[in-house]
């Protein structure tokens, strides 16, 4: 689903250019999860927006379900972020004039792949059925990690990238959103990578892979 060959990151400094991410190789097929870790600015968000085409590599190249994002100019990228990627943060980024139902159905009916029945089972398995006509504001930080979980599943992407999703979350809470998404990446058949500073959480999903030296270890 998604595959990245010989990724290369540098940034102009004053005293100098700074690699960040050097010959960086990865592949991740439908229906697996994949922790990313690192020490703070290894690279882990640069790495994510490159994937994402939010951001252009030196060399290098991302496949994503076929499309070469890094051959693509930006309107086209921004196609594909609507319509094959689902992303979530550390901030929730809900709409908070919207009711959880519409921010769940958001970006799927702006992709045209709004779908009733996988709506619905997601509000079951996010334990959101009957908060549908909250809204933001109304709900707790676990709550509101799940909408966007939703959100981002609910256009069946091809992946999810997940920078830091949990860390305004307590312990225990954080635990369960992940279970729960690495089980809907599972069930929908889309890929999965995350960034976590929490090596305990990395361990709930199918593999862990660590970035330092702008290396992929």
């Amino acid at each position: 689903m998604l595959s990245v060959a010989k990724l290369c990151k540098s940034y102009r400094l004053p005293q100098g250019s700074l690699a960040v991410l050097r010959d960086i190789d990865l592949g991740i097929a439908g229906g697996e999860s994949v922790a990313l870790t690192g020490e703070s600015g290894s690279g882990k968000s640069t790495l994510l927006h490159l994937i994402a085409g939010l951001d252009e590599p030196d060399s290098g190249e991302v496949v994503l379900d076929g499309d070469n994002v890094t051959k693509l100019g930006e309107a086209a990228r921004a196609r594909l972020r609507r319509d094959k990627l689902g992303l979530v943060f550390q901030q929730y980024n809900l709409i908070p004039s919207l009711c959880v139902g519409d921010n769940l159905a958001f970006q799927a009916r702006i992709a045209g792949r709004f779908e009733a029945g996988w709506m619905a089972e997601l509000a079951a398995r996010l334990g959101l059925g009957d908060l549908l006509a909250r809204y933001p504001e109304q709900l707790s930080g676990g709550q509101q990690q799940r909408v966007a979980i939703g959100r981002a599943l609910a256009v069946r992407p091809a992946l999810v990238l997940a920078d830091e999703p949990t860390g305004n979350l307590d312990e225990a809470t954080a635990e369960e959103v992940v279970r729960l998404l690495r089980d809907l990446v599972a069930r929908s058949g889309c890929a999965l990578l995350m960034v976590t500073h929490s090596l305990h959480l990395a361990g709930l999903l199918g593999r862990r892979l660590h970035l330092t030296a702008g290396h992929l270890t």
